[in-house]
């Protein structure tokens, strides 16, 4: 019986090669299947789950994760507080994401409340497909979709100012790399009257998810410029009567001293250990330092400029230009 029902294909070890014909078997095999499909484009392979968690898109698992998709550019604000805050500010946003059978409490309910008065889609995700979307941040079953972010020219930041009527007030970031350093930066500068914030395109932050958590809503609130080329930016404000101050350990004046915090200033700061590049001190009209009795040699960036921007905020306040 099992002799004359082998299955169709199997080798049989008692005979070599075929007794009766192939039935065009192997002339088929022989034909080939076409060229060989792409490796992003074969679902065992490798390159294909990076493809697909790149482009954002989690996968469904029964149902949870219909409606959920990552668009191309877009980011993630990942946590309960972070969520509510950008959505309290009005942050820019496509879509909640909240993961199946959450847990509520008021924040959750103020989130659902704040979308649905907003009109955004909301969808409904497993905590597998949940922590994909957000690099396995700590989201405590919310998300919100960003999409990318929207960088301001640098008339604009100058327009900021004088619709205030105030001397334009701007902080620069030469070298900074740290989602954080930048976020912690634009709450200051929302605290102390910053007009607005200069990044540059390669070698340092932008504007991602994670600084949106870091700065609690200010990111909503002051405008960031992204240039080309950092120095050559300064030397185009020096021509519009702007003073470039740059924030160092080893400089010219003091904080406490500093007499151009009361005129049109773009602060400019480096990143810690680094401190200013070489180009950028010798653009600045002066290199201010923050007095220190201690044994620190160095602050953090966004610490030195927090207390750059307090230093300059006491200065025009003390002039009436707030």
């Amino acid at each position: 019986m099992a002799g004359n029902s082998a299955r169709r294909g199997a080798v049989r070890k008692g005979k070599k090669g075929a007794t009766v014909g192939s039935g065009g078997v192997r002339r088929r095999a022989l034909e080939g299947k076409g060229p060989t499909p792409r490796a992003e484009d074969r679902p065992n392979h490798k390159a294909y789950k990076g493809a697909s968690a790149s482009a954002g898109t989690a996968p469904r698992r029964g149902g949870g994760g219909k409606g959920v998709r990552k668009a191309p550019g877009s980011d993630q604000v990942a946590g309960r507080n972070a969520v509510l805050e950008a959505l309290r500010e009005e942050v820019p946003a496509t879509q909640l994401t909240v993961m199946v059978r959450l847990d509520t409490d008021e924040r959750v309910r103020e989130i659902m409340r704040l979308a649905t008065a907003r009109g955004l889609p909301v969808a409904e995700a497993s905590r597998t497909d949940l922590d994909r979307m957000t690099d396995h941040a700590v989201h405590q079953g919310v998300a919100l979709t960003i999409p990318p972010y929207e960088y301001a020219e640098i008339d604009e930041l100058l327009r900021i100012a004088a619709d205030r009527f105030e001397p334009p007030l701007l902080v620069a970031l030469d070298g900074i790399t740290d989602p954080r350093n930048l976020g912690a930066i634009l709450r200051s500068a929302d605290a102390f009257g910053a007009h607005g914030v200069i990044l540059p395109e390669r070698r340092s932050v932008s504007m991602t998810a994670s600084v949106w958590k870091v700065a609690a809503g200010a990111a909503g609130r002051v405008r960031v410029a992204q240039v080309t080329n950092l120095n050559r930016t300064l030397t185009s404000l020096k021509a519009q009567d702007v003073f470039v101050l740059g924030l160092d350990a080893d400089g010219d004046v003091t904080t406490r001293g500093l007499q151009l915090g009361t005129q049109p200033t773009a602060l400019v700061v480096g990143a810690e250990g680094k401190g200013l590049s070489r180009l950028a001190r010798e653009i600045s009209d002066q290199v201010v330092s923050i007095p220190m009795g201690g044994r620190s040699e160095s602050l953090n960036a966004s610490v030195a400029a927090a207390i750059a921007l307090y230093e300059i905020s006491g200065v025009r306040e003390g002039q009436g230009l707030r």
